[in-house]
C-alpha cells in the first residue's frame, strides 16, 4: 500500500469518526495525519521498518500501530470494523455540499434515512424541512446539494489524478520497448479537475502489445474497460479511467498535441494548418484534401517531419505554446505575434504566504513551519492564523495577538540567521457588513493582512460584491484570500462580480492570492489575464495548515501558467527584502 492510500484510509476514518460523534480532537488527529502522511518526502516503509514513525509530530504510538499495520498488510481492522459499524451510505451522504456529519447523524436518526436516494426522498414529500434546524431552506439547499454533486459525478481533483499519473508514467518509462511516454490531456493542460487520463508511448509496432499487457496490470488497476494491440483503458484505485495509446515515434509528437487539446485548441490549429495547403491530425500533416485512414496515416506518416510540438508549431509559424494555454483563448494570436509570455516556473517561487499553526486550526507550530519552509530553498515565510470570528478554527482572540506576534518576531530572528525570514500576518476575516474581523489598531500591529470571507456565502451578488469591496478599501488590507470561496466537486463559488472585486484590487493596491489548495485553486484561472491588465499582482499561497501542504505551491505555480502570469506577476517571486518593502509600503 502506497501512502495515498494509507493516508486515505487515514482521512476516511476522521470522517467515519465524526459521524458517530467522536471527540473532535480525535477526529482532527485522523484528519492532520492524513495530511501528514499524504506530503511525506521520506519513503513511508522506510518509516515504518525503522521505527521512525513514531517521531513524525502529531503521529503518536496509536497512530504509528495503524499505519504500521496498513502498510504491512494492506489492511486495518480498526478502519473494517468502523465501517461495517455504520451505514455505507452515510459517508456518501457527507459528501453533499453543506451537508456534514452532524447533519447526517440526524437524518439517519430521525428519518432511517442512510443513503443520497432516501435523503432526496425524504427532501421531496417535506420531511427534512420539518426536522428542528433544517427547515425549507435547508431542504431546498440540501436538494441544489445532491443535483450538484451528480453534476460532479465522474470528475477527479487535479492533484489526485496527478499522484496516480506519475506512477504510471513511472512505470511505462521503466519498460525497454518504451521510446517516449507523456500523459496528455485535461491533466497535461493542468485543469484544476480532471475527467481522465491519457497516456502517450512511443514504440516499435511489434512492442505494442507487452506496454499494453505491462499497463492493464500495473497495480491500482482495478478493472479493464477494453484492451487492444494499441489502445487500452483501465479503471483505477479511486475511480480514475486511464487510457494508453501506443504510437510510432514519428508520430508521437502529434499525438501528443492532439490528445493534449483542448478541442477547441485543436480545431483553431487544423484551420490554420488548412489555410497553409495542409491537413493536420493526431498522425501528422498531411496534403489538404489527402488525409488519410489510421492504417494509411500509420503507414505513410507525415509530409513534413516533426520531432517535437516544438517543430509542429514552427511549422504553422507559430512560437511554441505550452500545454496550460492550449484553450483557444487567444494563445495562438499571440504565439503568431511573438507574444506569448514567459511564464513563472516553480524555480521562480521566493517564499510564501497564508500558513496556519497550531495557534489556530494548523497541525503545526510556527517553528516548524519554518524548517519545512527552510528545507524547501524558500527565502522567507508568511504566517497567518485566523481572526477571533473563526471560533471553529480557534480564531486568535484580541488578547492572544501579542503573544502571537511575540513568537513570531522571535523566530523570525532566530531563522534570519540561517537565511529564512519569517513575516507576521494574520487572516482576518470580511464580516457581513464588510468591516473586519479585528480594530486598526490591532491590524496595524502586523505585517500584512489578508482578507477573507468565511460565512455568509448566500448573499446575493450585489451584496456579496459590496461587501468584499468595501472590505478592499481598508487601508490595512494587503491581500484578498480565496476570492470566490469555492471547493472544487463540492461546494460552488458564492455569487460574486470579479470584475468589480478586480477592479476594486487594482484601485487600492490590494494583492490577489491564488489560492494554491488544490480543493480551491482560487482565484480561477480565467480571470488572471484580466486582473494582470488591471495591474493587480498575484501570490501564490498554499493555505497550508501542516507541513506537507506546501507541496501545492507546484500545482498553484500550474494554475498561474494557466492564467498567463509570469514571475513578475507574482509578488512571492521577489526576494525577501523587496517583499519586506512591498508590505511596509503597503501599510504606508
Amino acid at each position: 500500500m502506497d501512502k495515498a492510500k494509507v493516508a486515505e484510509i487515514l482521512e476516511e476514518i476522521g470522517t467515519l469518526l465524526d459521524l458517530k460523534g467522536e471527540n473532535p480532537f480525535k477526529v482532527r488527529a485522523y484528519h492532520n495525519a492524513a495530511r501528514l502522511i499524504g506530503g511525506l518526502q521520506q519513503d513511508l516503509g522506510a518509516l515504518v521498518e525503522t521505527g521512525q514513525l513514531r517521531e513524525l509530530k502529531g503521529i503518536g504510538e496509536a497512530l504509528s500501530e495503524k499505519i504500521t499495520e496498513l502498510w504491512k498488510t494492506d489492511r486495518l481492522k480498526y478502519h473494517d470494523d468502523l465501517k461495517a459499524s455504520l451505514p455505507s451510505g452515510l459517508v456518501e451522504m457527507i459528501a453533499i455540499p453543506g451537508f456534514g456529519p452532524k447533519r447526517a447523524q440526524v437524518v439517519h436518526k430521525k428519518l432511517k434515512a442512510d443513503s443520497i436516494e432516501k435523503l432526496e426522498a425524504a427532501c421531496k414529500d417535506g420531511r427534512i424541512a420539518q426536522l428542528e434546524g433544517f427547515g425549507e431552506k435547508s431542504q431546498e439547499n440540501i436538494l441544489q446539494g445532491i443535483e450538484q454533486l451528480r453534476r460532479f459525478a465522474g470528475r477527479h481533483h487535479y492533484h489526485k489524478a496527478l499522484a496516480a499519473a506519475l506512477g504510471i508514467l513511472e512505470s511505462l518509462r521503466e519498460h525497454p520497448a518504451a521510446i517516449r511516454c507523456e500523459y496528455a490531456g485535461s491533466l497535461r493542460r493542468c485543469r484544476e479537475t480532471v475527467g481522465d487520463v491519457d497516456f502517450l508511448v512511443s514504440a516499435k509496432e511489434k512492442d505494442a502489445p507487452a506496454l499494453i499487457e505491462r499497463f492493464v496490470r500495473l497495480p491500482g488497476v482495478i478493472s479493464i474497460n477494453a484492451k487492444g494491440e494499441t489502445k487500452s483503458s483501465v479503471v483505477l484505485d479511486g475511480g480514475i479511467q486511464a487510457d494508453l495509446r501506443v504510437v510510432s515515434d514519428a508520430q508521437f509528437p502529434f499525438a501528443l498535441a492532439y490528445f493534449t487539446g483542448s478541442k477547441e485548441h485543436n480545431i483553431a490549429l487544423r484551420v490554420r494548418a488548412l489555410a497553409r495547403g495542409l491537413s493536420l491530425n493526431e498522425y501528422g500533416f498531411s496534403k489538404a484534401g489527402k488525409d488519410k485512414d489510421e492504417k494509411g496515416a500509420r503507414d505513410t506518416g507525415s509530409v513534413i517531419q516533426c520531432r517535437t510540438e516544438e517543430d509542429i508549431h514552427e511549422a504553422m509559424e507559430l512560437d511554441y505554446i505550452p500545454p496550460e494555454l492550449r484553450e483557444e483563448m487567444g494563445e495562438i494570436e499571440a504565439a503568431e505575434k511573438g507574444k506569448l509570455p514567459k511564464l513563472i516556473e516553480k524555480e521562480n517561487l521566493r517564499g510564501t504566504f497564508h500558513c496556519h499553526s497550531t495557534w489556530t486550526d494548523g497541525a503545526e507550530t510556527i517553528g516548524s513551519m519554518a524548517v519545512a519552509a527552510q528545507e524547501l530553498g524558500l527565502d522567507y515565510l508568511g504566517m497567518a492564523d485566523h481572526s477571533k470570528s473563526e471560533f471553529q478554527a480557534r480564531g486568535l482572540k484580541d488578547d492572544q495577538i501579542p503573544g502571537y506576534i511575540a513568537e513570531t518576531r522571535k523566530l523570525d530572528r532566530k531563522f534570519r540567521k540561517l537565511g529564512l525570514r519569517i513575516f507576521a500576518g494574520i487572516e482576518v476575516d470580511i464580516l457581513e457588513n464588510g468591516s473586519l474581523d479585528y480594530s486598526d489598531k490591532i491590524l496595524a500591529q502586523f505585517d500584512y493582512c489578508i482578507a477573507a470571507v468565511h460565512r455568509g456565502f448566500t448573499m446575493d451578488e450585489m451584496t456579496m460584491t459590496a461587501r468584499i469591496v468595501k472590505a478592499l478599501a481598508n487601508p490595512h488590507v494587503t491581500m484578498l484570500a480565496h476570492p470566490t470561496g469555492r471547493l472544487l466537486l463540492s461546494r460552488e463559488a458564492y455569487a460574486v462580480d470579479m470584475r468589480a472585486v478586480i477592479e476594486a484590487c487594482a484601485k487600492h493596491g490590494v494583492i490577489i492570492e491564488l489560492n494554491s489548495h488544490p480543493w480551491r485553486l482560487d482565484m480561477d484561472w480565467r480571470w488572471w489575464k484580466f486582473a494582470k491588465e488591471r495591474g493587480v499582482k498575484c501570490a501564490i499561497n498554499p493555505d497550508a495548515h501542516g507541513t506537507p501542504d506546501f507541496q501545492s505551491l507546484a500545482i498553484g505555480v500550474g494554475i498561474a501558467r494557466k492564467g498567463w502570469l509570469t514571475r513578475d506577476d507574482v509578488i512571492n517571486c521577489l526576494p525577501a527584502d523587496k517583499v519586506e518593502a512591498v508590505l511596509k509600503a503597503r501599510r504606508k
